[in-house]
């Protein structure tokens, strides 16, 4: 029997917390009741909410920091912060020029690590830093792939030729999901399913 997801305040752990699956809204709005930082994206917002249930309180930044001067010169251990680092034209041809790789394109992950140094205001992650997360050989930040999973999902489901058995898809897929969402299994789509939750889509049968 799958169990169904508790209400937040029953949770106890970030483990027990991350083992259902959250929209970003929802998170959000837990944040926003618990009087913490409330905006970011989806991986932002789960890892504001883990460091909750370490303790830290993140709260929302009301103080916007002086811009600091730009540093003229840029070497690898130039500071991203220092130097007004961003994802333009500018950092792509010094990138292109230190891997060698043209055109070049920033990762997730790299996007990632970006976005944790800004709220934390991280001053000592350098170029040589985000040059490790490029290559992989870094932990500082990585990209959660669960944003994906719902598209991942129903993709899998309209790819089953059993999905042409039901005149409307997009419905089915989404009950599904719903069970799969608030179990504590993978989140992914089986043939199973159709089996197992059959009744609360039959209704949707050619």
């Amino acid at each position: 029997m799958i169990e169904s997801r508790p209400e937040f305040d029953k949770i106890e752990s970030f483990d027990e917390f991350s083992k259902y699956y959250w929209y970003r809204d929802e998170l959000s709005q837990i944040c926003k009741s618990l009087g913490i930082e409330y905006r970011g994206t989806k991986q932002e917002l789960n890892d504001i909410i883990e460091q909750y249930f370490k303790g830290n309180l993140i709260k929302k930044s009301s103080v916007k920091r002086k811009k600091k001067k730009r540093v003229e010169v840029v070497t690898l251990d130039t500071p991203l912060l220092e130097y007004g680092f961003s994802f333009n034209s500018h950092f792509r041809e010094y990138f292109s020029t230190l891997t060698g790789v043209s055109p070049f394109k920033f990762t997730a992950d790299m996007a990632t690590a970006w976005r944790k140094v800004k709220r934390e205001h991280d001053l000592n992650f350098t170029i040589q830093d985000m040059l490790k997360v490029y290559y992989g050989n870094s932990d500082y930040a990585k990209y959660d792939h669960s944003v994906c999973q719902w598209n991942q999902f129903l993709k899998d489901f309209c790819a089953d030729e059993n999905s042409g058995n039901y005149s409307n898809k997009l419905k089915v897929a989404s009950i599904l999901w719903k069970e799969v969402r608030n179990s504590k299994n993978e989140k992914i789509y089986s043939k199973n399913l159709l089996t197992k939750y059959g009744d609360k889509v039959k209704e949707y049968g050619k």
